[in-house]
């Protein structure tokens, strides 16, 4: 996949935050999500929470936020109970080394780990938009919901199939147990309904 985009998009973004050169820090972050172990969280689902929080954009508090968020919430991927803390703390270092302020590196961070639970309190407009954004390749066609199921099961060599598929069936009840998988108006009317579905069977496979 061409970068030129990308990296466009993440000029654009700290060129407005800050007066330090953030070419090298996008030029690194980019370099982890083309790792080669990666086969969902790539970039090529960068570039789709990218688009999906720009249409989701209206309901953010903080949108500089949400996106520097989006940059970092994958940032390390290493099929591990930690990514989501490590992602944080890297976009903690990062962002922090460009002169960012305090309040938006902590609030960056902060969403970054919310993504470990895709469940954000009534209220968090940010994390709404965020865990929205992520999420929304639950309601992906029939064809394309299988790819990533397949490509997220390939990001996984070292787990065993029942180990797999045990802890991907608590993932995917723990969303069917929330109230709605999506919690911005947006993505409820657009997602909602057949993310719903493409989980139950997902989930009804697994433990049939």
């Amino acid at each position: 996949m061409r970068t030129d985009a990308l990296t466009a998009r993440w000029d654009g973004l700290l060129g407005r935050l800050t007066r330090d050169d953030p070419t090298a820090t996008g030029r690194e972050l980019i370099d982890r999500w083309a790792e080669p172990h990666r086969r969902y969280h790539d970039l090529a689902h960068l570039t789709a929470v990218l688009d999906a929080v720009h249409d989701l954009a209206g309901h953010a508090e903080d949108l500089d936020a949400v996106r520097l968020a989006v940059w970092y919430h994958d940032a390390v991927y290493a099929g591990a109970p930690d990514d989501e803390e490590n992602s944080a703390r890297l976009a903690e270092a990062d962002l922090t080394g460009l002169a960012l302020p305090p309040a938006l590196v902590a609030e960056t961070a902060r969403l970054v780990r919310l993504t470990a639970t895709h469940d954000p309190a009534p209220g968090d407009s940010n994390g709404e938009t965020l865990c929205d954004a992520d999420l929304a390749i639950l309601a992906a066609g029939r064809a394309d919901y299988a790819r990533y199921v397949e490509a997220v099961r390939a990001e996984y060599p070292h787990v065993t199939d029942e180990t797999f598929r045990a802890g991907r069936a608590t993932v995917l009840g723990n969303l069917l147990a929330l109230p709605t998988l999506f919690r911005t108006p947006a993505g409820q009317q657009r997602w909602e309904s057949a993310a719903r579905a493409n989980v139950a069977a997902e989930l009804a496979s697994l433990t049939a």
